[in-house]
């Protein structure tokens, strides 16, 4: 079975590569070093230093080996080659919510760099999947769980 593609922006592509980057050459010697220590301390049966910086470093492997999982599939979006007359990854929009009357603003991004606290929406979240390919001044309807929502397209702009 392929693998799903990790769609990424740039920015995103970079902040991988940067943390990836850091557990390899930082952190794995910053928990090596803990565990040097720690079993300098004699017994490891009841050490609690060694047991935690065991830990950390079973989380530090996992997660290297999820960045690297993340970023072998990784597909590119080129921001600056994003079509704006239509919505798509990539794309920074402005949307009127038409319930509430509010002004929304989204970078559409792919599930990997999703992040609705910072205005990161997927591509693949309902709201996400329903403005893919809208136009300004276009409605667009999503349905959820809680009913119907609306909302018009204002602007479409490359994120910066």
């Amino acid at each position: 079975m392929e693998e799903k593609k990790n769609i990424l922006t740039y920015e995103g592509l970079r902040k991988y590569e940067e943390e990836l980057h850091e557990l390899k050459v930082n952190k794995r010697q910053e928990v090596a070093q803990k565990i040097r220590e720690a079993r300098e301390q004699g017994d490891l049966s009841e050490n609690a230093e060694y047991d935690a910086a065991k830990d950390e470093q079973r989380d530090i492997e996992a997660r290297i080996e999820e960045l690297e999982k993340i970023l072998k599939n990784a597909e590119v979006v080129v921001e600056d080659e994003v079509d704006l007359e239509r919505i798509n990854i990539g794309c920074q929009v402005k949307i009127l919510d038409l319930e509430y009357d509010e002004e929304l603003d989204y970078k559409i991004v792919g599930s990997t760099e999703a992040n609705s606290l910072k205005g990161k929406i997927s591509n693949e979240s309902p709201v996400g999947k329903a403005l893919i390919g809208a136009k300004v001044g276009e409605l667009v309807e999503v349905e959820t769980q809680a009913g119907v929502l609306q909302y018009k397209v204002l602007e479409i702009e490359r994120s910066n």
